[in-house]
């Protein structure tokens, strides 16, 4: 398990510096095509919807749709920093606790990220369906505005998105800090809390990715958005729940295994 809950971390990092790069590109694409002639350019520089949005399907209807007011890589980056603070934090608390080996302190660290991200950004998706509108550089706002790029679903409140979603942030949310406290005190349910929330987690991207599939898979701006936002945001909520589950479900195992071996002895 070493390392492997700071994974969420690293992949933002990686995705910050190619979402850097993505906009320096697009700036210097920008400056070229200013330097030519309106013929040239062939009319407008990016195709919007019906509504000015840069969302697929083009003729999604979202009245009063405000654009995105911060960079990509500002986004990433203040997603990525926040994110390095409170699981520095909670490295350095964990290491306070009497007895707490590495993986469990890791534990710790992952279960403070997932479930502060549930609650704070996939809550206020859930609590605020016209987040489309937002004026002001709310963060928030502006992190489901830029997401949607990756899939429109979330800007058109498609119903299996919100459904998954609420589920995540009012339970597995609140569970998964939760979790933080059942392993920071030893409690005797902390490995059945955490195979239940990864298994939560697991079921809910399966879903969140099936259906779409059965939609037709068709709710991207581009390639690079599905694969930056769509594919690599999402990967993190199906390899770390995968490994906990495993390593509970061995833990679990083998406390059962032990219990029974006990009561042979008895007889």
């Amino acid at each position: 398990m070493q390392f492997r809950c700071l994974l969420a971390l690293l992949y933002y990092v990686v995705e910050c510096w190619i979402l850097n790069l993505d906009f320096t590109l697009r700036a210097e694409v920008r400056g070229k095509r200013e330097e030519k002639g309106p013929n040239e350019r062939g009319g407008k520089m990016e195709t919007q919807g019906d509504d000015g949005h840069p969302y697929i399907p083009r003729d999604l209807k979202l009245p009063g749709y405000v654009p995105v007011s911060l960079s990509q890589s500002t986004i990433i980056s203040v997603f990525g920093i926040s994110s390095l603070l409170v699981v520095s934090f909670m490295w350095i608390l964990s290491g306070r606790f009497p007895k707490m080996s590495k993986t469990e302190r890791r534990l710790m660290c992952w279960w403070i990220f997932t479930g502060l991200t549930h609650i704070i950004l996939e809550g206020y998706f859930v609590f605020s369906p016209e987040f489309y509108k937002e004026k002001t550089s709310f963060y928030p706002a502006e992190v489901w505005k830029e997401y949607s790029k990756g899939d429109s679903r979330y800007a058109a409140r498609d119903s299996c998105v919100v459904t998954v979603e609420g589920i995540t942030a009012v339970l597995e949310g609140p569970a998964s800090l939760l979790a933080v406290y059942a392993i920071a005190t030893k409690k005797s349910y902390r490995y059945t809390l955490q195979l239940s929330i990864s298994l939560g987690q697991l079921y809910g991207t399966a879903v969140y990715f099936i259906t779409s599939y059965l939609e037709g898979d068709n709710f991207a701006a581009s390639m690079y958005h599905y694969y930056a936002y769509y594919i690599i945001a999402n990967a993190s909520w199906v390899v770390i729940p995968t490994i906990i589950s495993i390593y509970c479900w061995k833990k679990i195992s083998a406390a059962l295994q032990l219990q029974e071996l006990k009561k042979t002895k008895l007889r």
